[in-house]
């Protein structure tokens, strides 16, 4: 994906205060049973053509309108992932501005698990 400067700048500042988590440690923990919330940020329409099984969507767009809606707790655990993890960084880093303490942006998203076989719904 062919992303603009001034975008890579804002998601590289993002890294810098957020930590980050990649796709076989994501899905490791699925397969052992541990208890996430694992949130989809991506778009409506790319949500609708498949996502990792379970996940929420609370996408990119409304995510600090609707967080507190669905996961009240602001120590709960949270795994965000978008595309690639980009979006998802600039979301972790939004939240932490909001007081949640606990969460992570999954690096390589969608099309990382993709690649890594995991499993998905629609």
């Amino acid at each position: 994906m062919d992303h603009s400067p001034e975008f890579l700048k804002i998601v590289a500042d993002s890294k810098k205060r957020i930590k980050e988590t990649d796709v076989a440690a994501v899905k490791a923990r699925i397969e052992r049973g541990e208890r996430f919330h694992l949130v989809d940020v991506r778009e409506d329409g790319e949500w609708a053509k498949g996502r990792i099984k379970g996940a929420l969507h609370i996408g990119r767009g409304v995510l600090e309108r609707d967080i507190e809606r669905t996961i009240p707790d602001k120590s709960a655990e949270v795994i965000l992932y978008c595309g690639g993890g980009f979006r998802s960084a600039l979301s972790a880093d939004n939240l932490q501005k909001m007081g949640y303490r606990n969460v992570v942006s999954m690096d390589g998203g969608w099309r990382g698990w993709l690649s890594a076989g995991g499993p998905t719904e629609k």
